[in-house]
């Protein structure tokens, strides 16, 4: 059925909006994925706080216009296109799809908005392929620890032979 003018502006509106509170918006080709699939994908998204809807090309380039984007490649758009908007992390979607489309050859990316940059396939396969922000915290932490743990152990190592070298003396002057 389709849509009035009325509604078509509110699924605009939507769009705008989450497109605007989003901190990056994926695009992807879902054509050929059973339902199963797409419950499956959309529910390890709300696990990661990631808004996924499906709507038309057009609209989805009126709101991507109102927005300020010029218009978006004809490769973002390929197929029946449903759009990942990452609400919580920066490459939450982008890794959530990019890891889907490995077990489901169905599922293919193509593109995303990113920190105001309308980013190729290539480019978004990039951002889904950086670690995580967990990822990279326990990384910064294991490089601040690093120094302090070796010097750490490095005066255990001094102290310990210091009393290794004393207890020998006493042995030795013992006997």
């Amino acid at each position: 059925m389709a849509l009035t003018k009325d509604q078509k502006k509110d699924v605009v509106a939507k769009l705008v909006e989450q497109m605007r509170d989003c901190k990056a918006a994926v695009f992807a080709d879902y054509q050929g994925l059973s339902v199963e699939d797409m419950k499956d994908l959309r529910s390890k998204m709300r696990e990661k706080g990631v808004k996924f809807t499906v709507s038309k090309k057009t609209l989805i380039k009126h709101a991507a216009k109102e927005l300020g984007f010029e218009e978006i490649p004809d490769e973002s758009l390929q197929g029946p296109v449903g759009v990942a908007f990452g609400m919580e992390d920066e490459i939450s979607a982008a890794k959530i799809m990019y890891e889907f489309s490995k077990t489901n050859e169905n599922l293919k990316l193509r593109g995303a908005i990113f920190e105001g940059k309308l980013l190729s396939i290539s480019e978004t396969k990039e951002l889904a392929m950086l670690p995580g922000k967990d990822e990279l915290i326990a990384k910064f932490i294991y490089l601040i620890k690093s120094p302090i743990t070796g010097f750490h152990g490095v005066l255990k190592n001094t102290i310990s032979g210091f009393v290794r070298a004393l207890d020998a003396i006493k042995e030795k002057q013992s006997v």
